[in-house]
């Protein structure tokens, strides 16, 4: 693992050199395409002028080698820095197409997750009543994740909006599974320092399948120190693990319509098991 970080730090200067030059190729791409679009003859089909314009808002098109480019940059400069969110959110959507399909699949076979793709709810400052939340009894849901946010000192605003998923249904997918990830951590009862949010990944990459989650869970572990390392291997993992074959699909639950419930009763629910009880 040490070895692995050191070759990244070598590397960080060719990453940076890489975005710089992937930057220019998505603007200049996407300008040849709308471009293209806006010459296009009577005799192309219309699939394929829809393909070159925004399917939403922020949406990005991108061509497979501009995917695959986003990808190996975004994956370099997550394992150096698995902090910077905005590459983690990249990687997640262009690699995730497959899983992303499928937890839609889950989605729709549920009642509860059929109405979330239906009505679209988003878990941002603008849609919370932080006030309201802050004023539940000790041990609700919505409560805890309010103590969440003040004392890991997070936003729920600071979740990237999708840019480069090729489908418009998929990208809200995406979204809500960013969006409902500080409230794994609730129910969960992780904090977000490194060996917390190695915990995390390791379920959501049992829920979810997605690639960027398995990536995390597998070589987030390089920068913990031996004692954190074994507690992770030793407590966490195998907690995680049953915890994220044990429960039902994490987008199937209206989250915003449970703040009143109590912690232990949806964790009951979901089929979440209860956390070691050890100090992260």
């Amino acid at each position: 693992m040490v070895f692995l970080l050191r070759r990244s730090q070598k590397f960080l200067p060719c990453v940076v050199n890489f975005r710089k030059v992937l930057g220019s190729c998505l603007v200049t791409g996407r300008r040849c395409q709308l471009c293209h679009t806006g010459q296009a003859s009577a005799t192309e089909s219309p699939g394929r002028e829809e393909a070159s314009y925004p399917l939403y808002p922020g949406h990005i098109p991108t061509s497979a080698l501009q995917k695959a480019l986003l990808t190996v940059g975004s994956a370099c400069m997550a394992l150096y820095d698995p902090y910077r969110h905005d590459m983690v959110a990249v990687l997640g959507e262009t690699t995730g197409y497959l899983a992303l399909q499928k937890l839609r699949e889950r989605m729709r076979n549920d009642p509860e997750g059929q109405q979330i793709l239906q009505e679209r709810p988003r878990i941002r400052l603008s849609t919370l009543d932080i006030t309201g939340l802050r004023a539940l009894p000790e041990g609700t849901f919505g409560r805890e994740y309010v103590r969440f946010l003040d004392d890991n000192r997070v936003s729920p605003d600071t979740r990237m909006p999708t840019k480069f998923v090729d489908d418009e249904e998929l990208a809200y997918v995406v979204q809500r599974y960013r969006e409902v990830h500080d409230l794994m951590h609730t129910l969960l009862g992780m904090p977000t320092n490194m060996l917390g949010e190695v915990a995390v990944k390791w379920f959501e990459a049992v829920q979810t399948g997605l690639p960027m989650c398995i990536l995390g869970a597998v070589f987030g572990p390089v920068r913990l120190n031996a004692r954190k390392l074994y507690i992770l291997t030793t407590d966490l993992i195998p907690w995680a693990v049953r915890s994220g074959s044990n429960a039902s699909c994490i987008l199937n639950f209206y989250y915003e319509n449970r703040w009143e419930q109590t912690v232990e009763s949806l964790r009951n629910e979901i089929g979440i098991l209860p956390p070691p009880m050890i100090g992260v």
